[in-house]
């Protein structure tokens, strides 16, 4: 395991995940016209690739069920402008951390934390990493908290990149990536949370399909061998979640941890989750 990227996914993670885990994003979509929270969540997420069609997103995403992408994608389109829906997104997402972290968002600590937060982020090679060279082909918007929220934005997207050619090494498919974690949690996969919806038939395939590989028992709980994939796919997604950081110099990675923690750990006790 990289201790740097983990180290640094576990405070930058709190605010990537702004736009899934609050109202005021899917507020702001709403706005422009949308009524279901999935629709908010295609546009929002996609709209850095334009108008593509549902097969390139259904590959870059990479975690839905065979149909779910094209019910949303590019029917979206119709309700709105990918531009129009990066930059609501991108409005509610500072009203989140403006309401959550208050005086934080106007201090030369918070300041700071994006300067070198954005450093990091546009640092990295872009090969092999199509969602965050969508993201970074967008220029940085101005605003210290949308700057924060855009650096880790891309930060996630990098590391969700890294994390689905790790799955691939595995040969774990996203569904199947889905039902590994629920089941490192000790929770059925059709209680977990994004997966509970699917058609029990599909779910019991995809554990099926584990069963016959070794990595999911017959108490439908991870086997040792399943544990060991899990954790060489966390180890490499680490691993190739590093680069960024490598434009930092130690101090400075030092100084982001330090003006992070405060950041982090007040939006990770306003989760819903």
């Amino acid at each position: 395991m990289n201790a740097t990227a983990r180290r640094m996914f576990e405070l930058v993670e709190p605010i990537g995940v702004i736009p899934y885990a609050f109202d005021e994003p899917n507020e702001a979509l709403f706005a422009l016209g949308f009524t279901d929270f999935w629709d908010t969540y295609f546009a929002g997420r996609a709209a850095p690739l334009g108008r593509v069609p549902a097969e390139v997103v259904d590959a870059l995403f990479y975690n839905f069920a065979a149909g779910e992408v094209a019910r949303h994608i590019p029917k979206v389109w119709d309700t709105t402008t990918p531009e129009a829906a990066f930059a609501a997104r991108q409005h509610g997402c500072v009203a989140t951390m403006r309401r959550i972290l208050g005086e934080h968002v106007d201090s030369p600590a918070f300041v700071r934390a994006g300067h070198l937060l954005t450093k990091a982020a546009v640092s990295a090679p872009y090969e092999g990493r199509p969602m965050y060279a969508a993201l970074r082909a967008l220029p940085l918007p101005e605003g210290a908290a949308a700057r924060l929220f855009h650096a880790a934005t891309l930060l996630r997207e990098h590391r969700g990149d890294g994390h689905i050619a790790a799955l691939m090494t595995e040969r774990i498919n996203g569904l199947e990536a889905h039902i590994l974690v629920a089941l490192d949690m000790g929770m059925p996969a059709e209680k977990f949370g994004r997966t509970h919806h699917l058609p029990a038939a599909h779910l019991a395939a995809g554990v099926e399909g584990l069963r016959r590989r070794g990595i999911v028992g017959e108490d439908c709980l991870l086997t040792e061998r399943g544990r060991a994939v899990k954790q060489r796919i966390e180890d490499l997604t680490d691993d190739l979640a590093a680069p960024p950081y490598d434009a930092l110099e130690p101090a400075e990675i030092d100084e982001l941890v330090t003006a992070l923690e405060p950041l982090a750990a007040p939006l990770v006790a306003a989760q819903p989750w």
